[in-house]
Parts: structure tokens; C-alpha cells; sequence
């Protein structure tokens, strides 16, 4: 219906193409892998009564609308499966479902296939071969020198962004008006043809695109930097500015003047955004150092939040009494968490940073270990001598950056 992809593959393995698109819109909402997939196979299949792909024909210059929609198509699934990489239960999902409707078409085709006559296969090993007539010769045989038409009309140039350099410096049309090239050792005198007026083309447009793009994301991300997280104010600027830069595309190929300029920061702007969607939505945009002190047990709250920062948790003027249990938890999204605990108490803590480093008591300060993912679930005793009053329950959580712990001094 759109590109002629569930079709032709319905009519490669004998199935109903209902199956394919149902299937393929299914894994395209269950993390993209369905638009990739569409994408790639519209790229890189041609049509039934096309000689290239389009593919061949993005690499030779010749920009129209099916191969940007499949770009298009590529790109958005793309970035739905870079958003998708933490939720494993639907990949694992769309990674049977793949499996099945490939196996579903395997068994179909083979199904279909009838079996070899070994009397008819004999005949045409032992029949001779067919007299075929010799190639027709050509001067200058190359797929890509047909002129573009999008209006009716052509008056001189091929309409490409670029290609080959053999044309020295002439058109398609002269190229193929001219006579071959005469036998070795005759020499023929071959008159000059005026080349007719060409039109001028379309204006470039792609530098203002690039600068409309710009002047798009910087205001989506100025709209929301101050009420949105990080991870949110970065996802609308750069939607705006892909949203431009797909209107560009779109209505440059309507001109024919489609740069691979704008292709490229449409494809780094998409990458970007999946970035942007997978960052932790706890990170804020402001930097702040912020202390927290309660003073008697009371006071201590369930959880303690920063986006983006310094955070200090400061337990150390907490009088406790004996045999008993603190709980509460510390966040960061961005930054640093500190913690001070009483001289006098224990703590069972429950770390986990996205990417950074943890540092205890008893650790170098210059010893700074920087890793993705850790997890560390300790306990931390009181220094020799001193009685343990209290316990604390901490779970501590930082997205990027250090958690530090430390007993407050004698």
C-alpha cells in the first residue's frame, strides 16, 4: 500500500499480504523493528519494472520521494529501537514474533515449490545450448544518464546532483546524439552541436533549512528548559529541528535540489533524540548545591530528590536512641550525593549509580573508579571502640556522578 514491500513479499512466499502488514505494524509499535525492516527492504529491492533500487539511485543523485520515505521510515524505527534497548520483555517479544512470521514464510514457500521431474531436469542438462544473438553495441552504455522529468519537459543536463566524469562536461542528451567513436587509423571530422539553452535550476535551499532546524530546536529547548527535565527540554528542541529538516527534504525533492548535507543532520538530529529519550527523566537543568540537615528523627523525610547538583545529607546531628532503625532514600540525578552519618551508628546501604563512582569509608579520595551500572549493597560499622546507638536504612541512587559516605569525625 505504501511501498509495495508486504506485497511482493506476500507473493515471494505465497501468503496473504494482510499477514505481513499486520505483523509489520505490530513491530514497528514494539520497539521499530518493524519500520527498519520496512525501510530497508523498500531501499534496497527495486520494483517489479525498475532496473535500480533506490538506493542506487540516492547514491547517484537522483532524490525523489519513495527513497526518502524509506530513509524516512528507517530512521524512526531507528530511533524507536534505540528507546526501547532497556525494555527486554518487548524485544524479546518482537524478536519471536520476527522469528515466527519468517519461519511462517519459509514453510510457505517450500510448501509451494513443486517437486523436480528427474526426467526433465536430464533432457535440459543433456540439450544444447540455445543460439542467443550477440550484444548490440553502445558508445557509451550507463543506467544513470537518463535525464530527470518531473514537469514534461527537458531541455539539456541530467537533473543528477552528481555522477560519473566520463560526459566531459556535456549533457546526456549530446551524449547520446553524438556518433560512435570511428575504427583505429580513420579519421573522420565531426562537426560541434550547439547545445541548447538549459534552464537554470532551483535555488539551494539547504542552508535554510539547516538554519531554520536551528532556529527551531534552540527555541523548543529555551520553551521547556525551565518547567521540563533535561531529558524532556532536549527531546522537544530536537524534534522541532527534525521536523524542519524533514519539511526541507520533502519539498527540496519536490525541486530536485535534495543535498546530503540535510540527509546527514536529519540521520545525526535522530540519533541525538534517541539519546535524549534514554537519558533518566530525574535529571533537571539547573545546578544546585543543596543540604539537608534534619535534626531529630522526626524530621528525617522518606526521600531526598536533586536533578542536577551537589546534595548533602546531613545525619549527623540526629540524636538517637537505642535500637533504632532510620529508613529513607537519597537521589541525585546529575552529580554528587553525599551522605554523613553519625560517629555512633550502622548503616545498611543499597547503592546504585547509572555511571559513576562510589566512595566509602576508608577509600582514597585520588582512588577514583568510574563505571557503568554498579551496585553495591553494604553494611557500615561504627569505627573499633565505639558503641553502635542506631541503624540506618539508606538507599542511595545517582544517575551520573559520586556517592560518597562518610562517619561524622569524633
Amino acid at each position: 500500500m505504501l511501498g509495495g514491500v508486504c506485497s511482493g513479499l506476500a507473493r515471494h512466499c505465497d501468503m496473504d499480504p494482510v499477514i505481513f502488514r499486520i505483523v509489520l505494524a505490530v513491530l514497528s509499535a514494539t520497539g521499530g523493528i518493524g519500520l527498519i525492516f520496512y525501510g530497508f527492504v523498500w531501499l534496497l529491492v527495486p520494483y517489479e519494472d525498475d532496473e535500480e533500487n533506490e538506493v542506487r539511485k540516492l547514491l547517484t543523485g537522483r532524490v525523489d520521494g519513495p527513497g526518502l520515505a524509506a530513509v524516512l521510515f528507517a530512521l524512526v524505527g531507528c530511533g524507536a529501537f534505540l528507546s526501547m534497548l532497556r525494555n527486554g520483555g518487548l524485544l524479546t517479544f518482537a524478536a519471536i514474533l520476527s522469528l515466527l512470521l519468517a519461519g511462517a514464510g519459509y514453510w510457505s514457500r517450500q510448501r509451494g515449490a513443486p517437486d523436480p521431474d528427474p526426467l526433465a531436469a536430464q533432457a535440459a542438462a543433456e540439450a544444447p545450448p540455445e543460439a542467443t544473438a550477440p550484444p548490440a553495441p553502445t558508445a557509451r552504455p550507463s543506467w544513470w544518464r537518463d535525464p530527470i522529468v518531473k514537469d514534461g519537459t527537458h531541455v539539456g543536463g541530467t537533473g543528477y546532483l552528481w555522477g560519473p566524469s566520463d560526459l566531459d562536461g556535456r549533457d546526456a542528451t549530446t551524449a547520446v546524439a553524438d556518433p560512435p567513436d570511428p575504427p583505429f587509423g580513420q579519421r573522420t571530422e565531426r562537426r560541434a552541436t550547439p547545445r541548447p539553452p538549459g534552464r537554470r535550476g532551483p535555488r539551494w535551499i539547504g542552508g535554510w533549512v539547516t538554519l531554520l532546524a536551528l532556529l527551531a530546536g534552540a527555541l523548543g529547548t529555551a520553551l521547556t528548559w525551565q518547567v521540563r527535565p533535561l531529558g524532556t527540554s532536549l527531546e522537544t528542541g530536537l524534534a522541532s529541528a527534525l521536523v524542519v529538516l524533514g519539511l526541507g527534504i520533502a519539498v527540496s525533492s519536490f525541486l530536485g535540489r535534495t543535498g546530503a548535507g540535510s540527509i546527514f543532520l536529519a540521520i545525526l538530529t535522530a540519533g541525538l533524540l534517541a539519546t535524549a529519550a534514554a537519558l533518566p527523566k530525574d535529571i533537571g537543568t539547573h545546578w544546585s548545591r543543596t543540604t539537608w540537615t534534619p535534626a531529630s528523627v522526626a524530621a528525617v523525610r522518606e526521600s531526598y530528590d536533586l536533578g542536577a547538583g551537589v546534595g548533602t545529607l546531613d545525619l549527623s546531628h540526629i540524636r538517637l536512641s537505642e535500637d533504632r532503625t532510620v529508613t529513607t532514600r537519597a537521589e541525585v540525578g546529575v552529580g554528587r550525593l553525599k551522605v554523613v552519618l553519625p560517629k555512633d551508628s550502622t548503616a545498611e546501604l543499597k547503592i546504585d549509580t547509572g555511571i559513576g563512582d562510589i566512595q566509602l569509608p576508608g577509600d582514597a579520595q585520588k582512588d577514583v573508579d568510574v563505571q557503568p551500572g554498579r551496585h553495591r549493597q553494604i553494611t557500615l560499622r561504627p569505627a573499633p571502640g565505639t558503641k553502635s546507638v542506631a541503624t540506618f536504612e539508606l538507599s542511595l541512587n545517582v544517575g551520573l556522578g559520586q556517592v560518597e559516605v562518610t562517619h561524622a569525625a569524633s
